[in-house]
């Protein structure tokens, strides 16, 4: 689709560029076009955050793959900035990656991270698994971009197989989930050439200026904006359920925040010029 072109374009050109940005965390179009507004080079959308604003639901893997679709075209229609999807497992086999990977093309997505893990977890698991090398490199070749969450799993070795073993398949980044120290990180960027990804890394991992010299282009934030936006709603309904009136209720967002967020101006142009109005 082409208006998705240049949001496409430009992660690319930040995947290999020499800075390692923080995209902001969004949860719909609303929340993105805010991020867009406040400078944010790239947004994403996390897979336990579309579950929760779809289903209400924890991160277990519930969220069907129309569902994550839906929700990443609502906020790729809404605004230009590049969008990051995770994809979790892609739902499924290899095949099923393939089939992930057309239809958040189709949504606009302008990139989409695949787990090498086993999920949903199976009857009796009491830890993450990974799949088999193999079966990894199989899922990676049919997406645009790796994801490997070994460091937290079964360790640095392993994880530099899977990274090197990815990379050859053709992929366009590594992910790297519970990386913590720089040690560990280090090793993976040593043994690939491709651009990394990495989330939810501890202290050692924290100054973005280090990130890049190790070609991490993209640090994932955690993501606190559902969270906020929880806890606003839920004081908001609290206080009418009290009987606060209107002209009493705290924390909402002001006449002129609400006009940018829903590109008002834009909408009294058009219905201006198409509608006589």
């Amino acid at each position: 689709m082409s208006t998705f072109s240049e949001p496409r374009r430009r992660m690319r050109e930040l995947l290999a560029g020499e800075r390692c940005i923080c995209p902001g965390s969004v949860f719909d179009a609303l929340s993105a076009r805010m991020a867009e507004d406040l400078g944010f080079e790239a947004v994403m959308l996390a897979g336990s955050v579309a579950s929760l604003v779809v289903l209400g639901a924890p991160d277990l893997i519930l969220l069907t793959l129309s569902e994550l679709a839906e929700q990443a075209h609502r906020i790729c229609r809404a605004t230009r900035v590049p969008l990051l999807v995770d994809a979790d497992h892609g739902f499924g086999n290899a095949l099923n990656v393939m089939r992930t990977v057309e239809e958040l093309e189709h949504a606009g997505v302008s990139a989409l991270s695949i787990e090498d893990t086993v999920l949903p977890r199976a009857f009796g698991d009491k830890a993450a698994r990974l799949i088999s090398i193999e079966e990894g490199v199989g899922k990676m070749r049919a997406a645009i971009a790796g994801r490997t969450g070994a460091l937290g799993s079964s360790g640095t070795e392993d994880a530099v197989a899977r990274a090197k073993a990815y990379e050859a398949a053709g992929v366009d980044a590594i992910f790297i989930v519970g990386a913590r120290t720089r040690s560990q990180l280090e090793a993976v960027s040593a043994a690939v050439r491709l651009p990394l990804i990495v989330g939810g890394g501890g202290p050692e991992l924290s100054d973005a200026g280090y990130l890049a010299s190790q070609r991490v282009r993209v640090r994932i934030p955690p993501h606190q904006p559902i969270l906020a936006a929880v806890q606003a709603a839920y004081a908001t309904l609290s206080a009418m359920r009290a009987g606060t009136g209107a002209a009493q209720m705290p924390g909402l967002a002001p006449e002129e925040l609400m006009k940018r967020a829903m590109r008002e101006a834009e909408f009294a142009r058009w219905s201006k010029e198409f509608l006589g109005g």
